[in-house]
């Protein structure tokens, strides 16, 4: 049986969206995996209320991260400096259950020097040796990594690399370069899924 691959990232976001998943899972296809786009976890959902929406994505994206796995996630900078937070979300939740976790960003550079972009007056100095801050008076993580240390973190410790492109402007969140860098190395780790740990188990959710 094909191993599932949860594709992550801010391609949801799109105009071109669905697109973009066909050719992520024709890449995954193409190394032996299953891709599994979030957009196809609630497609078929019957016509909700708009209050309700955000909460039935959020449990049928969770239930279809249960069912894959792995995940690739797009790091890629969105809306700010680092990660899009529903990406970094799903990275936890799968890094929680014990899969592994694979990520690639089409941006490079370090979290501190885009952070530093993020102002018009940059970053300034604390006493010597305590780093940088914000004009809010706010540490700015940095330890030369390529983004929040818990993101590097989770993907390091499966024994994969964070792959950085430098991806043309106009093609920031649908290179699918790195993508497949991220698939080529989950095709050769000798992993096996191992079970979610005890309490995060696939379980009803009343409304469902």
């Amino acid at each position: 049986m094909k191993k599932r691959v949860y594709l992550a990232g801010p391609e949801v976001f799109l105009r071109d969206a669905e697109a973009v998943f066909r050719a992520k899972r024709e890449i995954c296809r193409r190394f032996g995996f299953e891709g599994v786009s979030p957009l196809e976890s609630h497609l078929d959902s019957a016509p909700i209320a708009l209050e309700n929406l955000g909460r039935r994505i959020s449990r049928s994206n969770e239930r279809c991260m249960r069912s894959c796995d792995l995940a690739i996630a797009n790091l890629t900078p969105f809306r700010s400096p680092s990660v899009d937070p529903g990406t970094a979300y799903e990275l936890g939740f799968m890094r929680a259950m014990g899969k592994p976790v694979l990520g690639y960003t089409n941006v490079g550079g370090s979290l501190l020097d885009r952070t530093a972009r993020c102002f018009a007056g940059g970053l300034r100095p604390r006493a010597p040796g305590q780093g940088m801050e914000d004009p809010d008076g706010l540490l700015v993580e940095d330890f030369d990594l390529i983004d929040n240390l818990m993101i590097d973190g989770a993907i390091l410790a499966g024994g994969f690399q964070v792959v950085v492109i430098q991806a043309p402007p106009d093609e920031r969140y649908s290179c699918l370069e790195g993508f497949e860098q991220c698939v080529r190395q989950a095709a050769l780790a000798p992993f096996e899924p191992r079970p979610a740990p005890k309490g995060l188990k696939a379980r009803s959710v009343p409304g469902k």
